[in-house]
């Protein structure tokens, strides 16, 4: 199977956009002061490894999900249960919940990330408009902040 077919069959129809003529579009990618440009496999490869995240996130997320339900159908009322089976319980519960919540907001986050690789601003800080850096996005292909409006961001 070739690399955009193994692409293609990791994503639902309508999670992301085709992904344009590489060649044509990798020359416009940003990139910072004494990074080389971006090449059609190095993009590839970030789509690649988001499309695989993806994947693993939605098996993530349907085990959580029935984890969850199963927790809350067996729950009960506490008949019978001390306080702290009860306080266990819920405990558990909550972390389970944390738990799918966590895993909903990656998956969030892969997708959208999926969605701007070959896409007009692919690369570039959503916030400031400079350029991501190719060595932060090929170590963390979900950035769409540069390092400063990351830090500025997490200092909130």
């Amino acid at each position: 199977m070739a690399a955009d077919d193994a692409l293609s069959a990791t994503i639902d129809p309508g999670t992301v956009h085709e992904m344009p003529d590489l060649a044509k579009v990798v020359r416009t990618f940003p990139v910072r002061e004494g990074e080389k440009p971006w090449t059609v496999k190095e993009v590839r490869a970030i789509a690649e490894e988001l499309a695989l995240d993806i994947a693993r996130l939605r098996v993530e997320l349907t085990e959580a999900d029935a984890e969850l339900s199963a927790l809350l159908r067996y729950s009960g009322d506490g008949a019978g249960d001390d306080q702290a089976d009860s306080g266990s319980s819920a405990l558990e519960r909550e972390q389970e919940l944390t738990l799918v919540n966590n895993t909903r907001d990656l998956l969030e986050q892969n997708v959208h990330a999926l969605r701007r690789v070959g896409a007009a601003g692919f690369g570039t800080c959503e916030t400031c408009g400079e350029p991501i850096g190719k060595a932060r996005l090929q170590a963390f292909p979900r950035a769409t902040l540069c390092v400063s409006c990351k830090a500025r961001q997490e200092r909130r």
